[in-house]
């Protein structure tokens, strides 16, 4: 049994916090939160235990850091020096938006293992996509409880530290463009006179087919659009379209226009 602590349990805490009671319940979770009644609700949601920071800080062997970046350097004022203090093992877990495990330690004041995940929000219904990589620091034991921890969060990813923010500006920033497509989708269904709930059920419905058809067939999206676009039929003339409204630019300088953001935290 580990002890896993949170400091911050707002959407993305929270549905790792839940990630976490599914996978192994055996494991005792600390939650903190600057709002008691987040912390609340979900301890009894999930068995666990309602703490402050510091006390999450002094008994976690893996602590979660799920502030926003703009408020890590008071919460590593506060943390710090228990941190320093601290005798035996632990490893920090991150999910701050450009913050490497470098920048990590340097506010932490220390030379600790980290690891860095960037999850997305479908980890609240177990279809998440977590990249994830660690310093030299965590041993791979520790990686392995930690993979296995989660695992009912979703699609775990390694990549290379350098590459974090570019793969969280596809995975993570991109539920937002897909849920702004699936909108338009629904809106042009009740353009063509579909009740909204059935336009919009049709779209969600259809994304994650089309999704679950590209991972499971490894065949390529351009493929799979083709397999579609019948010789002279109507999604041709959709696709037509789209690419005069510029669809595939648009999502291009999206996700490039996330990914810049990143150098300015």
């Amino acid at each position: 049994m580990k002890k896993i602590g949170f400091i911050g349990t707002g959407n993305m805490g929270g549905a790792l916090i839940l990630a976490a009671a599914k996978s192994d319940s055996s494991n005792e979770l600390l939650l903190s939160d600057i709002i008691t009644e987040k912390a609340e609700a979900l301890a009894k949601k999930t068995g666990g235990k309602v703490c402050d920071n510091i006390t999450a800080t002094k008994e976690a062997d893996f602590l979660f850091l799920g502030v926003k970046p703009q408020m890590l350097a008071d919460t590593m004022e506060e943390i710090a020096p228990v941190l320093k203090e601290r005798k035996d093992r632990f490893v920090l877990v991150s999910m701050l938006a450009a913050f490497t495990c470098e920048r990590i330690n340097k506010a932490a004041g220390g030379s600790y293992p980290v690891i860095r995940i960037m999850p997305n929000t479908p980890v609240s219904i177990g279809e998440g996509m977590i990249l994830y990589a660690a310093n030299e620091k965590v041993t791979d034991e520790e990686l392995e409880f930690f993979l296995k921890a989660f695992e009912k969060a979703g699609r775990f990813s390694p990549l290379a530290e350098k590459l974090i923010d570019a793969g969280a500006s596809v995975a993570g920033c991109g539920p937002a463009f897909v849920d702004l497509f699936i909108e338009a989708l629904a809106d042009g269904g009740v353009a063509c006179g579909l009740p909204r709930a059935k336009a919009l059920e049709y779209a969600a419905q259809m994304t994650a087919g089309a999704a679950k058809l590209i991972l499971e067939s490894g065949k390529h999206p351009g493929r799979l659009k083709d397999e579609v676009c019948s010789p002279g039929g109507t999604t041709i003339q959709g696709v037509r379209a789209l690419e005069k409204g510029g669809l595939r630019s648009a999502v291009t300088e999206a996700v490039i226009a996330a990914y810049e953001k990143n150098f300015e935290l």
